[in-house]
């Protein structure tokens, strides 16, 4: 299992962090995903084999939120 920090922008609440880790953890190959509203990141365990790091950006950019490099 690999580990990434993601930032995540445009947070401002609880439903938002839910919706983060939702997203995340829904993916094949994500084992684990902690998102932090005061730090505006996600830390996500996952296996390199099946899910890239674009993919979770993607993710969480489809759910509403920036997810900038």
């Amino acid at each position: 299992m690999d580990e990434v920090t993601i930032k995540v922008q445009g947070m401002t609440c609880g439903g938002c962090v839910r919706s983060v880790t939702g997203v995340l953890k829904a993916l094949p190959g994500v084992a684990d995903a902690e998102v932090s509203l005061e730090a505006a990141q996600a830390q996500v365990r996952f296996d390199p084999a099946k899910v890239t790091v674009d993919a979770m950006r993607a993710a969480v950019e489809g759910a509403g939120f920036d997810a900038p490099a």
